[in-house]
């Protein structure tokens, strides 16, 4: 036991450890409470497109919102702003159980009820600006600079797990309940993590000194563009999941490719988490610490190629590994972009910096799920997955050759405290 903890030592901190409890747990509702609605939206659509609005819904606040939140979490204080998103989440949470009763259902129809699905998921996406930051932010406050790499494998390892077993949850309720039961069970974990955020303490507010709105809104997109390797980083995640992307369409492979039921549906919703769950137990016990930019790299060539086989796949158990394997080399990229971001964050900037990354994220991945429902419903749901694919390929080429400072990128050259972006200029 001493050697694990001697080789994890973000894990003798206890704060950091309600840290992981509540990333975890938002993680596990949030991604259960999405597989429900695009397993209710295509269910009762039976469009493929209905299933992209649903991204579209939450991408258009994540990134019209993001610079602000960015800018008002940096202002704030990080535990206050995070109790007050978990809070907002309840109260989302709650309307969408109270949508999907038999009740609700029968006095408002098949179109309203679309509608205030789409309402909700876009107040969603306009919590998940504030808690992206303040999440961030929160954990350069709890873990010291020095067990950053290691902080952050526990803490993507934490949201791996949650994004594992929430859609598996979610699929399961389905199947022995239903859609009402698991919204239900969404919304009592959401009130369960007030409990461990309690247990963390006010942190200090870093950024101290006024400054005019703009420029305090521009400082994160400038900082971003002038350090190229987190902008190579931050492009190559945005474009391979963007078209890498075929979550959203599990629906319609669940149904139409493979013919399996709603535990099939879980199955397949949840294996991307479980390839990434093995992988980051296994980089606890055998960190990433050599040329990380060129692993960055080769994991996520790997998961283009893992995109193509599950398009092409008409297997359940093919598929079920080719989306384990995606998780796999995402889960490496994964841990490598995410210490990137906290490494070269100034503690000052951590809010809007994390806003832009939102920013990234959100684009790729809700983005990523409208592209997914507009591109099968032009080709077909196997040309759009495997063509996504291929494109995923393109963009690593592309930035291969276009970021060497990424490509160089290393952990010790980082790891001293950052200067400011004044200092850098």
């Amino acid at each position: 036991m001493e050697r694990f903890f001697a080789k994890n030592p973000a894990l003798l901190i206890k704060e950091f450890r309600s840290f992981l409890s509540v990333r975890f747990g938002l993680i596990f509702a949030l991604n259960m409470q999405s597989t429900i609605i695009f397993y209710w939206v295509y269910h009762i659509t039976n469009d493929k497109l209905a299933l992209g609005f649903v991204g579209l819904a939450e991408v258009i606040p994540a990134i019209g919102c993001s610079l602000f939140a960015g800018h008002f979490v940096d202002l704030s204080e990080k535990r206050k702003m995070l109790l007050f998103c978990i809070t907002s989440y309840i109260v989302v949470g709650t309307s969408l159980f109270m949508l999907t009763t038999p009740f609700a259902f029968d006095k408002l129809g098949m179109p309203s009820t679309l509608y205030l699905i789409y309402f909700f998921v876009f107040c969603g996406g306009i919590i998940r600006t504030f808690m992206g930051p303040s999440m961030f932010s929160l954990f350069g406050l709890v873990v010291p600079r020095e067990h950053f790499p290691n902080g952050t494998s526990w803490s993507s390892m934490a949201w791996q797990t949650g994004a594992m077993l929430g859609p598996l949850a979610a699929g399961l309720m389905i199947a022995l309940n239903s859609i009402t039961t698991g919204m239900f069970g969404v919304v009592l974990i959401q009130i369960v993590l007030l409990f461990p955020m309690l247990s963390i303490k006010r942190k200090p507010i870093l950024k101290q000194e006024k400054e005019p709105m703009l420029q305090s809104l521009t400082q994160g997109i400038r900082f971003v563009v002038k350090t190229p390797a987190l902008l190579g980083a931050q492009l190559l995640d945005m474009f391979s999941v963007l078209f890498g992307g075929a979550v959203a369409l599990l629906p319609v492979f669940q149904k139409e490719i493979l013919n399996v039921d709603e535990v099939g549906f879980g199955l397949l919703r949840s294996a991307p988490g479980v390839g990434a769950l093995l992988t980051l137990g296994l980089l606890a016990f055998l960190p990433l610490k050599t040329y990380p930019g060129r692993k960055l790299f080769i994991a996520v060539t790997g998961f283009a190629f893992c995109i193509i086989g599950f398009g092409l796949s008409t297997n359940f158990i093919l598929s079920f590994f080719m989306l384990l394997f995606s998780g796999m080399f995402d889960a490496v990229s994964v841990v490598i972009r995410s210490t990137i971001l906290q490494l070269v964050t100034p503690d000052n900037m951590r809010g809007r910096v994390a806003s832009v990354n939102t920013i990234f994220v959100s684009s790729s991945n809700e983005l990523g799920d409208f592209e997914s429902g507009v591109m099968a419903h032009w080709l077909g749901t196997v040309r759009a997955v495997v063509v996504g694919g291929c494109l995923t390929l393109g963009v690593v080429a592309v930035t291969f050759f276009g970021a060497p400072k990424l490509r160089k990128f290393n952990y010790d050259e980082e790891a001293s405290p950052q200067p400011s972006p004044k200092e850098r200029e």
